[in-house]
């Protein structure tokens, strides 16, 4: 019987070599674009928690990995920076050896942080109706 990981360098630790670089840069662009974040568990992903709201998540599966905005409506408003990357609602997926930019993970935590704690300028990030 396997152990649920309880931590994020847990869970990294468990997953392949090339999977874990990947998620760590990942991790350390959501640090830089919000340093106040705690490191948790949402929804049984490793993820990050702002004043207790997600705002981010990544996993790894057997075929790629994943980034989780947390909010599909951030998927949906970032669809022209998002093009290159297969995406579902709420889920970006890159292989390994393409992760994600640094800056397009700063930019996807910012426009979820500003929808989250509904800031104006959160305006250009969320989608038209």
């Amino acid at each position: 019987m396997t152990t649920k990981p309880r931590t994020i360098d847990e869970y990294l630790a468990g997953v392949r070599p090339g999977q874990r670089a990947a998620l760590q840069k990942v991790r350390t662009a959501v640090r830089s674009a919000a340093p106040r974040a705690e490191e948790g568990f949402s929804y049984g992903l490793p993820a990050f928690r702002l004043d207790g709201k997600p705002i981010a998540g990544f996993a790894a599966t057997a075929k790629h990995c994943s980034y989780y905005p947390m909010s599909g409506s951030i998927t949906e408003a970032l669809r022209d920076e998002l093009a290159g990357y297969e995406t579902s609602k709420g889920a970006i997926h890159f292989q390994p050896d393409a992760v994600l930019p640094t800056a397009l993970v700063r930019k996807l935590v910012k426009a979820r942080v500003a929808e989250a704690f509904d800031d104006p300028k959160a305006s250009k990030a969320r989608p038209r109706r």
